[in-house]
């Protein structure tokens, strides 16, 4: 004999079944409409970041100096696709052309690390890096820097130079505190891993959401990515040397630190290089690098 559900447990029942749905999703909606790291994260403050930085995007489009000059940070740079760094008052003075444009059709990723967000647009291969940083109650932009990427990738062999003193060992920049020095302490020990094609001792330094993004790559090369390419190193022995540091700045945001360097490689011209470290249990991992060679500078 079967038993009738009654009316109200049916209405229950559909109900819950209509909520589940709804609330699935509005989840699936939200991990497909963007890219948030596993940092710290404020919904207030994304939101804020996301209107100031499309306001920004806006007024750069427009070269509207007297609205970026309200979004920047004191600090800000501005890397364009030649490599060109230009400061905050350079800017104002006279706003450069973004490769982007109102970025209409552009793919963006936000990542969240709690005061400071960072926001990687890329259409075809041209890609842009923002970091915005959180001063006090204010949201300023500190970064942006455009990569255009190459229509066909340099060979991963290697540098071909066999010892690394700069930056493994020493380098010319001294940490203000005691930040700075772990987080040169993690990058050292991760290029030494570089140097001796030892992915097992470069990993640990890097975090799972790494991504590199260079004008000497034709694509963006995540941390699977570069482990292959250390292991494929190892098997032929090929020396790779990393590009020596020349100049370096740091910009400390609590567990997030911004870092701005200046490389000179063994061969060929400077580098631009930005990099986003974030602490991670106690440890300076890197989370991002995009790397801008300086058309107008001479090659060594």
């Amino acid at each position: 004999m079967k038993r009738r559900t009654s009316r109200p447990t049916v209405i229950y029942l559909l109900l819950a079944a209509s909520f589940f749905v709804l609330t699935t999703g509005s989840l699936m909606s939200g991990f497909a409409s963007k890219r948030v790291g596993r940092g710290s994260t404020s919904e207030g403050g994304e939101t804020i970041v996301t209107q100031a930085d499309h306001a920004f995007v806006q007024a750069a489009a427009k070269q509207d100096s007297e609205e970026i000059g309200k979004l920047v940070d004191s600090d800000f740079t501005w890397t364009n696709a030649a490599g060109k760094t230009l400061t905050r008052a350079e800017v104002v003075r006279s706003v450069p052309t973004s490769p982007m444009g109102d970025e209409s059709t552009a793919k963006i990723e936000h990542h969240d690390y709690g005061q400071v967000v960072a926001i990687m647009s890329a259409r075809e291969k041209i890609h842009v890096l923002r970091v915005w940083v959180k001063r006090g109650t204010n949201w300023r932009l500190l970064v942006y820097h455009e990569v255009s990427q190459a229509e066909t990738a340099q060979s991963a062999s290697g540098t071909g130079v066999a010892e690394c003193q700069n930056p493994c060992k020493t380098v010319p920049f001294q940490p203000k505190n005691e930040s700075e020095q772990a987080v040169l302490a993690s990058w050292q020990a991760l290029e030494t891993g570089v140097t001796n094609h030892d992915a097992s001792a470069w990993s640990p330094h890097v975090d799972d959401s790494f991504v590199t993004v260079s004008s000497s790559s034709d694509h963006p090369v995540f941390k699977a990515d570069r482990i292959a390419t250390l292991n494929l190193q190892k098997q032929t022995g090929y020396p790779s040397a990393p590009a020596p540091l020349v100049s370096a700045q740091m910009f400390d945001f609590g567990n997030t630190i911004v870092m701005t360097c200046l490389h000179q490689p063994y061969h060929g011209k400077p580098v631009h290089v930005t990099r986003v470290w974030l602490k991670r249990s106690g440890q300076w991992l890197m989370a991002i690098s995009y790397q801008t060679t300086i058309q107008g500078e001479p090659a060594k």
